[in-house]
């Protein structure tokens, strides 16, 4: 298959690899030109423009940070659009707005274009690993056509409903990591502020019923005070605003939330938005501290 690929980060890059190591045909554009050098030595195009990528391609993936990115990427002068034919599948594996995403697929379809919104789970390891779990929005039978992009890159690969759909179970996935990790905090500032070694309280959490996988991979990194791996307060953060512009819009009442966007929003105006999620425990010591 001819598969354009657009946005080579921390997620696009292995991704992109595994496409290409899966015996599809690559053609890449990167908004930053320096990450396409990894690929210079491997048999793919690269091209100036979302619309070159499209004119050669059968599908069109993009992985980029925000919505205002795919709107562009898609839309733009020299965007998606521009350049492919009819009939072209493009399937956005981003974490954007869900409303935002309907209308992309509207305005996709009024030019024969197929979409399907596609965010992952699983961070950089599953992206590097090929075991991410995929949640699918869009029509059934596009998203049978694209299983062959979508085994090259998960293990988990499920349809959850029309356009847009995706973008909702991201938001929730992202609701419950983020009011989990939050309760993590809290949990572990509790018993350092009790005068317990707070790694003896995650001992114990991860053999009891509140053992979870975000309590394993933060709970750790709290305890080891290992702030500078994995994914960025300032990408948690607009997930979760995502989240909260979703539950307006719905009339959902998410207070945990609420209280944990607080607490990104804290560690953003201290200059942490590059830092590990995990370092939101110390808005949680900062506040026992001030009482």
């Amino acid at each position: 298959m001819r598969i354009g690929f657009i946005g080579l980060g921390t997620m696009g890059q292995p991704m992109a690899r595994h496409l290409l190591r899966g015996g599809h045909q690559l053609a890449l554009y990167a908004r930053r030109p320096e990450t396409l050098q990894p690929f210079l030595d491997e048999d793919v195009q690269t091209f100036k423009s979302p619309a070159e990528v499209a004119a050669v391609s059968d599908v069109v993936v993009l992985m980029v940070t925000a919505t205002r990115d795919v709107e562009e990427l898609l839309f733009s002068d020299t965007g998606v659009v521009a350049g492919a034919q009819p009939g072209t599948l493009v399937i956005d594996m981003s974490t954007i707005s869900p409303e935002a995403t309907s209308t992309f697929a509207v305005r996709l379809a009024a030019k024969q274009l197929a979409m399907l919104d596609a965010p992952v789970s699983g961070g950089s390891h599953g992206a590097k690993q090929a075991t991410l779990t995929i949640m699918v929005g869009g029509h059934k039978n596009v998203f049978e056509r694209a299983q062959p992009v979508f085994s090259c890159l998960g293990t988990n690969i499920i349809h959850v409903g029309d356009h847009g759909a995706g973008q909702v179970v991201k938001a929730c996935h992202q609701l419950l990591l983020l009011v989990t990790a939050e309760g993590v905090a809290e949990s572990l500032a509790l018993a350092q502020n009790c005068g317990v070694d707070p790694g003896a309280a995650h001992q114990v959490m991860m053999s009891g019923i509140a053992s979870s996988r975000v309590l394993d991979l933060f709970g750790s990194r709290m305890v080891a005070r290992q702030f500078d791996a994995g994914i960025p307060v300032r990408l948690y953060r607009k997930d979760l605003q995502i989240v909260l512009d979703l539950a307006k819009e719905s009339g959902a009442k998410v207070p945990g939330g609420i209280l944990t966007m607080d607490h990104l929003s804290h560690l953003a105006s201290e200059g942490h938005e590059g830092t590990d999620l995990s370092v939101i425990i110390t808005a949680l010591e900062q506040s026992l501290a001030r009482e």
